[in-house]
């Protein structure tokens, strides 16, 4: 588990973009290689919305634009100046922000290109700036694993956030709701106005933001809401307050295959080995960008994901033990047969990334339901998905749901199913039917 302690992350000397993690887009490349650009210069818009850009995580030179399959746009690298220079707009007082209207911070928001930061629900995709959310959620509290404590990412920040919280609050019809830790509350986030506030407590994935939603205000039909990411809502103020986009991140490593697990300040896009540098166990290691349940696999000269703030490291598995989940104590995970029916206490554990089996027949002993915190039948749910029944799908509450608040179904599932894709092909049949 992460200390809170904070140290200064290693000089980075690329960064990254990568445009297959944003779904329902098809990206227009704007630049090519050799092109200079700023910090927080347009590298690429939705061929479908033009008019929402995606920003140059850093200043220097585009030295990279990597093409998958069927030329599809996989990643833009930017090798770093050593003095980096930022696009730069118009600053704003607090109290000037206050006085602008929803097509002026809209107008600002487009023209920073900073829309990506904000992504609506239904489909967890990116915003449409010609929506009006009927409200706002913030989750300032993480339970993902190993993820960053919020209360160090957001110390001494509450200015740039507040003027974050403010922006926001321009752009609903509704409210800017704020979710955070009943237990272990920041100074920062009791402080903050503009707000709705909701004092929440439970293990993973009561951080969720979806799992928010679904308890403070679920969405009904032909509802839309919008997230963001705490430590984004700094970034939004922090434009407004300077003109610039700020591209500071605190990032966690953490995980059995890390020595010393802790907190980082460091920036957005970075490459993974600046982040783990010196602190990376021997051996046969996962590395992922993102937390262990709902994180994508990657490697040292990897890129940390636009949207992750988690680099987690599992040794990878090995053999399966003969009949280990019948073993009395030997279990890894509390989801054996042994731990399910005969544990009783709480203790960490050391994982890897063994699965223990392949796919299997479904067993529905409310495995799901157990760790799913929603007024949601997951066990039909995925019935109705599989038959590709959208009636059934909509009735059943698809709409409130994304892969990632299944994540913990999928990993405490002893048949081995991956619901949170199969959720994802539910939501994406959705949308292609509406």
């Amino acid at each position: 588990i992460p200390s809170t302690d904070v140290i200064q992350g290693f000089s980075a000397k690329t960064v990254s973009i990568q445009p297959t993690e944003f779904r329902g887009i098809k990206p227009k490349i704007l630049v090519k290689e050799g092109d200079n650009v700023k910090v927080g210069s347009a590298l690429f818009h939705n061929k479908m919305n033009p008019e929402i850009k995606w920003p140059s995580l850093g200043a220097g030179t585009v030295s990279q634009i990597q093409y998958g399959p069927r030329r599809v746009v996989e990643n833009i690298v930017i090798d770093l100046a050593e003095n980096e220079e930022f696009e730069s707009a118009k600053t704003y007082r607090s109290a000037e922000i206050s006085a602008l209207d929803r097509n002026e911070i809209l107008d600002c928001l487009l023209k920073g290109n900073l829309f990506p930061f904000l992504r609506q629900r239904p489909y967890n995709k990116v915003a449409n700036h010609k929506d009006i959310p009927r409200d706002i959620f913030i989750s300032g509290w993480n339970t993902g694993p190993l993820s960053v404590d919020l209360d160090v990412a957001l110390r001494h920040r509450l200015s740039p956030f507040q003027a974050g919280i403010n922006v926001l609050k321009k752009l609903t019809s509704g409210n800017v709701h704020l979710s955070y830790n009943r237990n272990t509350v920041s100074d920062t986030l009791l402080e903050v106005e503009n707000v709705n506030p909701h004092l929440l407590s439970g293990p993973h994935p009561a951080g969720n933001v979806g799992i928010q939603i679904h308890h403070i205000a679920p969405l009904s039909n032909n509802d839309i809401v919008w997230t963001i990411n705490a430590q984004d809502v700094v970034r939004i103020g922090n434009y407004f307050l300077t003109g610039k986009l700020d591209t500071t991140l605190f990032t966690t490593i953490g995980g059995p295959g890390i020595k010393n697990p802790i907190h980082i300040k460091s920036r957005m896009g970075v490459q993974i080995e600046t982040l783990i540098r010196d602190n990376l166990i021997e051996g046969n290691q996962r590395i992922i960008s993102g937390d262990v349940l709902t994180g994508k696999k990657s490697d040292k000269e990897g890129f940390l994901g636009f949207y992750d703030s988690t680099v987690s490291v599992l040794p990878e598995g090995g053999d399966r033990e003969f009949l280990g989940m019948l073993k009395p104590g030997s279990s890894q995970t509390r989801y054996s047969l042994t731990n399910a029916f005969l544990g009783f206490k709480e203790k960490l554990y050391n994982f890897s990334t063994l699965k223990n089996g392949s796919e299997r027949y479904m067993v529905p002993i409310n495995s799901w339901e157990n760790v799913l915190p929603m007024d949601i039948l997951p066990n039909s749910l995925y019935r109705a998905i599989l038959v590709e029944d959208i009636e059934e799908m909509e009735q059943l509450g698809i709409i409130e749901c994304d892969e990632e608040d299944f994540a913990l179904c999928a990993f405490a599932c002893p048949s081995k199913i991956d619901l949170g894709s199969t959720i994802r092909t539910g939501l994406d049949l959705m949308e292609k039917e509406s």
